[in-house]
């Protein structure tokens, strides 16, 4: 339904953001509207600045609604702030570049929000050097017959793993109904090089959990009710929807930072833009340390090099 309220102006930080239509629902299930998605994102705006800060940025855009179209849009647009940042991106493949968001405060995400923007999703590297990421994504993607259930055991064996590796995983849901893991990584590798490190991580989940794990690349092959460790999502340009980011469904979900000892009680379906700013109230940024260690890969890369000679196994290139 379109919106004929007057626009609103905000204060964030410095500076000064105009709302239009705020009262446009872009959310059916409970009504939320545009507003309502402006003060969900200034209510948790430490966790979201720090998920995207100095990363370029894609931007999921849903200008009537979710109910609507949605535009993926990884240029900033003419006529954006002069105090809006930017980082350029080369795309070798089309021989084209883009200068993409670039988030360093709270301003910068309410201005994107007001460009109709719902879902956020960064590169997992920053622009200090955008080919080589400091953070590797273990993305556990649920197949259509595979229950919640299932995703949380697997997340307690690649924690097993990441354990035994002596790595951090920081844990949330994805928004829908899977969940990520994202650890931080020294900014010494390449995209190709943390991909077959995610790989050889996803390789030995699925050996560790064989009847509930795939790694099998093409979709039609997999089991129905399997899970599959989607290592792809660390390849150049995949991106994932931000911690703190609102997904673009009728509900407003929310891809929700989690302590490990909340996993066996969770349920995705309850983290909204209705719930999660009193939780953020309450116990704050739970990745707020995540940069205070960073993992190096050297042992995940010999463990592919390893499968790759004793096997034959190799990742398949990405699409």
């Amino acid at each position: 339904m379109a919106s004929t309220s007057p626009a609103v102006e905000i204060e964030v930080g410095d500076h000064t953001v105009r709302v239009s239509n705020p009262d446009r629902v872009y959310f059916p299930a409970r009504g939320e509207t545009k507003l309502d998605l402006v003060n969900y994102y200034l209510a948790v705006g430490d966790g979201i600045v720090r998920a995207l800060r100095e990363r370029p940025c894609m931007l999921h855009r849903f200008p009537s609604g979710v109910g609507g179209e949605k535009v993926h849009q990884k240029r900033v647009p003419n006529g954006a702030p002069p105090w809006l940042e930017t980082v350029r991106v080369h795309f070798p493949r089309y021989n084209r570049h883009a200068d993409e968001l670039c988030v360093t405060r709270l301003a910068d995400v309410a201005w994107a929000v007001q460009m109709s923007t719902v879902e956020f999703h960064p590169w997992n590297s920053r622009r200090a050097d955008t080919e080589r990421p400091d953070e590797w994504r273990i993305d556990l993607d649920p197949m259509p017959d595979c229950d919640f259930a299932r995703v949380r055991r697997v997340a307690g064996v690649a924690r097993e793993v990441l354990d035994e590796l002596g790595a951090t995983g920081w844990l949330k849901t994805s928004g829908g109904r899977g969940l990520h893991i994202y650890v931080r990584i020294a900014p010494e590798w390449g995209f190709g090089d943390v991909r077959r490190a995610a790989w050889a991580f996803a390789r030995e989940v699925e050996r560790r959990a064989p009847d509930e794990v795939t790694t099998t690349w093409w979709r039609k092959d997999r089991d129905p009710s399997a899970l599959f460790v989607d290592y792809n999502q660390n390849a150049r340009d995949h991106t994932v929807a931000s911690a703190y980011s609102v997904r673009g469904v009728p509900e407003a979900t929310v891809s929700t930072p989690l302590r490990w000892d909340e996993l066996d009680a969770v349920d995705p379906r309850d983290c909204t833009i209705a719930t999660v700013p009193a939780r953020f109230a309450e116990l704050g940024d739970l990745h707020s340390p995540i940069d205070d260690t960073a993992y190096r890969l050297e042992d995940l890369l010999d463990r592919a090099e390893r499968e790759e000679r004793d096997t034959g196994n190799h990742p398949t290139d990405p699409d």
